[in-house]
C-alpha cells in the first residue's frame, strides 16, 4: 500500500477501536437511548451535506426497503445492544466479542444461500473462532453477566448480516449517501426514546466529551476516512483493519480504564483472530473479484 493508504489504515484501526472505551464512559452518566441518538444524529447531520453534494441520495431512497433493513441490523439494534451491554461488561471484553464478526459473517453467508465453498481451512477457522468465543463467554455465564454478553453477540450478528444486504440489494448504491441516510433514519427512530430518557442534570464533562467523540470522530470522521481508504486500497484490503480493532479496544480499556488483561482474554483474542483470518480466507489462490465501492458494514463499534 502507499504511505497514504497505511496512514488511513492506522487511523481506521484507532477510531473504530476506541468506541468501546468511549461508550463505557458515556453510559456511566447518560441513558442508552440518549448516547445512541447523539451519536447517530451527529453523524447524520454532518454526513448528509456531503451526500447531497455528491449525489446518490435519491438512489438510496428508491431502495428504501433494504435501506431500512440495513439500518436496523447495522445501527439501530447493534448500537443499542452494545451500549446497553457496556453498562455491565468491560469495554475490552465487548471489543473482543465484536471481533467474531468475520466468523459470524462466514456462517451467515452459508445460512442465507451463499455459494462459496466451505473447505477445511474455513471450517477450521469457524471452529477456532467459536472456541475463542466460548473461552470468553463461559466465565460471564457463571458470573451472572449472561444477558450483556448475549447483547454483544447480537450486535456482532447484526454487523455480520447487514453487509449481506448491502452486497445483495445495495451493491450499486454509493456508500456515503447510504451511510448518511441510515444514520439520519436511526436518529429519527431513537429521538422519542432519547427525549423520554434525557438527563435532568448536565452530565460530567468527561461524559459529554465521550459522546462528542463518538459522534464526531468514531462516526462522522470514521466513515469519511473509511471511504477514502476504500478509494486508496480497494474494498477488500480496506476491511483488514477489523482484525486490529479488538487489540486497540483491549489496550484502551487496560490503559485508560484500568481493566484487567487476563491470560484468558489473551488466549481468546488469539483464537478469535486466527479463526477470523481462516474463516474469511480463500481456499485456492485466485484473483479477488471487483466489488462495489460502498462496503459500509464492517463492525463499527
Amino acid at each position: 500500500m502507499s504511505r497514504r493508504g497505511w496512514l488511513l489504515f492506522v487511523v481506521m484501526s484507532i477510531v473504530w477501536g476506541i468506541p468501546y472505551l468511549l461508550i463505557k464512559v458515556a453510559v456511566e452518566d447518560v441513558a442508552v437511548p440518549v448516547v445512541v441518538f447523539a451519536r447517530v444524529a451527529m453523524g447524520g447531520l454532518l454526513l448528509l451535506p456531503f451526500a447531497l453534494r455528491n449525489g446518490g441520495v435519491r438512489t438510496v431512497l428508491r431502495r428504501w426497503r433494504p435501506v431500512v433493513a440495513f439500518t436496523l441490523l447495522e445501527l439501530v439494534g447493534p448500537w443499542f445492544f452494545l451500549t446497553d451491554a457496556e453498562r455491565t461488561l468491560p469495554s475490552s471484553l465487548a471489543g473482543l466479542l465484536i471481533a467474531t464478526v468475520p466468523v459470524l459473517g462466514a456462517i451467515a453467508v452459508r445460512l442465507t444461500g451463499g455459494t462459496e465453498r466451505l473447505g477445511r481451512t474455513r471450517l477450521a477457522g469457524l471452529l477456532v473462532g467459536l472456541g475463542g468465543v466460548a473461552v470468553l463467554v463461559a466465565p460471564t455465564l457463571r458470573g451472572g453477566d449472561a444477558w450483556p454478553t448475549v447483547e454483544v453477540l447480537l450486535t456482532a450478528v447484526g454487523y455480520a448480516v447487514a453487509p449481506l444486504i448491502v452486497i445483495r440489494y445495495l451493491d450499486d448504491v454509493p456508500g456515503l449517501p447510504l451511510t448518511a441516510v441510515s444514520l439520519s433514519l436511526a436518529a429519527l427512530l431513537y429521538a422519542p426514546a432519547a427525549i423520554v430518557t434525557w438527563p435532568d442534570t448536565r452530565p460530567e464533562p468527561s461524559v459529554l466529551g465521550a459522546i462528542a467523540a463518538l459522534g464526531l470522530v468514531c462516526t462522522t470522521a470514521a466513515f469519511l476516512v473509511y471511504f477514502a481508504l476504500i478509494r486508496e486500497v480497494g474494498p477488500v484490503r480496506a476491511t483488514v483493519f477489523t482484525y486490529v480493532n479488538p487489540a486497540v479496544a483491549v489496550l484502551a480499556g487496560v490503559v485508560v480504564l484500568g481493566e484487567r488483561l487476563t491470560l484468558l482474554i489473551g488466549v481468546a483474542f488469539v483464537l478469535i483472530l486466527i479463526g477470523s483470518v481462516l474463516a474469511t480466507s480463500r481456499e485456492r489462490p485466485s484473483t479477488p473479484a471487483v466489488t462495489g465501492g460502498n462496503a459500509v458494514g464492517s463492525g463499527v463499534g
